[in-house]
């Protein structure tokens, strides 16, 4: 993957943070120190509304390449934003342990291959 040049600043949390599943964004967060953390979302934060506006042309079930990174980035910018704004750790404050937590991919409900 890799993203449109005009978001070049991101490029160094493409590989951490540019992840598909639900899974890999809560074990990116869990994994990282709030210091990782607040450094991807301030530099999302800066930028989410452009990249909101350029995705929204476009269904995510059919996202060209060059706009998946994009997509996948900003879903783990809304992963980690619940950490800065609230929860001032990576962990939900008195949550379940994440590892309790079975994810179930259901029919119809569960995003295509984006």
């Amino acid at each position: 993957m890799s993203l449109p040049p005009e978001f070049a600043e991101l490029l160094p949390f493409e590989d951490k943070w540019a992840l598909r599943s639900e899974a890999e964004r809560q074990g990116a967060r869990l994994a990282s120190d709030m210091e990782d953390i607040r450094a991807f979302y301030t530099a999302m934060q800066a930028r989410v509304d452009d990249i909101l506006t350029l995705l929204a042309d476009h269904d995510p079930a059919d996202l060209p390449g060059e706009l998946k990174p994009l997509f996948y980035l900003t879903l783990s910018y809304c992963e980690v934003a619940p950490a800065v704004e609230l929860f001032r750790q990576p962990a939900v404050v008195d949550g379940f342990e994440p590892r309790r937590l079975v994810r179930v991919e259901i029919p119809n409900m569960t995003p295509p291959d984006v």
